[in-house]
């Protein structure tokens, strides 16, 4: 098995690999594998584009940036310190994990991988239909860094089976699937999230055009994606579409666009009260999820009790983003779509529940 160096090496250059997105770069470790797989990264991704219209090249080359950036021996580093040694011990059991992947943005059933395979485990990979293009180039890539990462990979065909651990990520129906099947095996099973802002009603025109970034990367389609926005009662919200004007450009893309058209469609026809622009609607509304397309807004008067509120819907929040300090935790304007590797999904720590198998 590898030795946790090496497991670190090759994730470090696999992520100088994906940085790739337009220009070659003169890196002694990439010369090889451009040599023989940089042409077929790029039709790669010219691939996963055509065969999921949401996967815009704009929006690819954005989420294998982010992951460029966290595949650096800093941030693997700082993600494994806190972590004892004996944990990534090459000489230890190793354990198959079924990783079931979700397919709403680029790659983001990755870090899973990343967790299983950075822990010394196997992954039998069950990817998305959405995302049928990508993850097996990745797991292709990293075979080519270093071929003793072929013994701790497979692709399910069909029904999983022979694995001693689950993770599976999915939308609440298909929780209770997961639940029924893989209830007996230790699991991680993630259902749907939405992600909030909360702002104070000082934010800059800038400040606001970052929220913008949190909301509309992805077309909204993203756990982390911001969907609901608090505000004070006096804020006018003539003010976030005056700032979320420069991200007119979504409604250009067909599939948001049918579902705005949709959505303003069904709003009109059973007279309900909304804003809209032209590309995007915001509708006063308790929920936290909100349609492609829709972002709801709720006024507050009480920092204080919104804060106890928020915390009583913990369990259904990705993550919250704001810049005020009475929310200590907060993700900052414009970063929910730049995770870090130890911000995991639903607050549950991958790379613990790995260490217990």
């Amino acid at each position: 098995m590898l030795s946790l160096e090496q497991r670190i090496k090759a994730f470090e250059i696999l992520g100088r690999f994906i940085s790739q997105t337009k220009d070659a770069r003169a890196d002694e470790d990439l010369q090889k594998l451009n040599r023989h797989f940089l042409k077929e990264y790029h039709t790669c991704i010219q691939d996963a584009a055509l065969f999921n219209h949401w996967f815009t090249p704009e929006n690819l080359d954005f989420a294998l940036g982010e992951w460029s950036n966290a595949l650096n021996p800093d941030q693997l580093q700082a993600w494994l310190i806190d972590y004892d040694s004996d944990y990534f011990d090459h000489d230890r059991e190793q354990k198959t994990v079924a990783i079931i992947m979700a397919g709403n943005i680029p790659l983001v059933g990755f870090h899973d991988l990343l967790s299983v395979l950075i822990s010394g485990h196997k992954a039998l990979i069950k990817p998305s239909s959405d995302d049928a293009k990508l993850i097996p180039f990745i797991c292709q890539m990293l075979v080519a860094i270093n071929p003793e990462f072929a013994k701790q990979m497979a692709f399910a065909e069909g029904q999983m089976k022979n694995f001693d651990a689950v993770i599976a990520t999915g939308s609440d129906n298909s929780a209770r699937y997961f639940e029924s099947y893989f209830g007996k095996y230790p699991h991680i099973i993630r259902k749907n999230r939405s992600s909030v802002a909360v702002l104070s009603g000082e934010e800059s025109v800038e400040d606001l055009e970052l929220l913008g970034e949190d909301i509309f990367r992805f077309f909204g389609l993203g756990c982390r994606n911001v969907s609901k926005v608090y505000v004070p009662q006096d804020f006018k919200i003539q003010r976030l579409f005056e700032a979320f004007y420069k991200f007119k450009y979504v409604g250009d893309h067909n599939k948001y666009g049918n579902n705005y058209d949709y959505n303003r469609a069904i709003y009109l026809m059973e007279h309900h009260d909304f804003l809209e622009n032209g590309f995007f609607i915001i509708k006063e509304n308790e929920a936290l999820h909100a349609p492609v397309s829709v972002l709801h807004y709720e006024r507050y008067t009480d920092v204080a009790t919104l804060k106890a509120n928020l915390n009583q819907l913990e369990s259904e929040i990705q993550c919250l983003v704001s810049k005020m300090e009475t929310f200590d935790t907060a993700v900052a304007l414009g970063e929910s779509q730049k995770p870090r590797l130890w911000d995991y999904a639903d607050n549950v720590d991958t790379l613990e529940f790995l260490r217990k198998l």
